[in-house]
């Protein structure tokens, strides 16, 4: 009985594990997916719902958490050495912050959605990013904008031109999402043709 508990203990800490950890290469689309198979399935998902590239999901992923799963802002510190409070609630895959993601699930009626499980970021990248466009007018193409609108906010977005930081990185953004594409291109038939499904 002890050795069946611990056999079915080990079963599930391999799959949170297998399914939680960061892929080896967060750079490379392909050796991601390669890796993370059910990822892609996720990803092709949300592009086929929302209209969102896989490409854009990924470079928006890859540039707020980089793939951590627990990801969360670091503490401010007070007098520069003293832990203080989080700047934000932003948190997981997507970073998305509480108020949004529940403005989310309340919108696309995915109350068991959680930002630590990667079918949801997307699926929350692609509902945003599609709200971006129909409020803001900016094509799921451009990376740029989007991620832009993404960071900063709707009510926001028209200020960006004053925040220099920002620029910097939804360029970043942009030039990782290129990267993607150009990868994606590469394996994307193996990926559409590939049987078994493997953590």
């Amino acid at each position: 009985m002890i050795r069946n508990k611990n056999i079915i203990l080990f079963l599930f800490l391999f799959i949170v594990s297998a399914c939680s950890s960061i892929p080896k290469n967060t750079a490379d689309g392909c050796s991601i997916f390669s890796e993370r198979y059910l990822w892609y399935k996720h990803a092709k998902k949300t592009e086929q719902k929302w209209g969102t590239p896989i490409y854009l999901q990924l470079a928006i992923i890859k540039m707020e958490s980089d793939f951590d799963w627990l990801a969360k802002p670091p503490r401010q510190k007070l007098f520069k050495v003293i832990p203080y409070k989080r700047p934000s609630s932003s948190f997981g895959y997507s970073q998305a912050v509480r108020g949004t993601w529940r403005q989310y699930k309340e919108e696309t009626g995915n109350k068991y959605a959680t930002r630590t499980r990667f079918k949801d970021s997307v699926d929350f990248i692609g509902w945003y990013t599609n709200k971006t466009e129909k409020i803001l007018k900016i094509s799921k193409n451009d990376a740029f904008k989007q991620y832009v609108a993404y960071h900063e906010g709707w009510g926001n977005y028209k200020n960006y031109k004053k925040n220099q930081k920002i620029i910097i990185l939804a360029k970043k953004v942009e030039n990782q999402s290129k990267k993607y594409k150009a990868q994606l291109n590469n394996c994307r038939n193996s990926l559409t043709t590939k049987k078994y499904i493997i953590f």
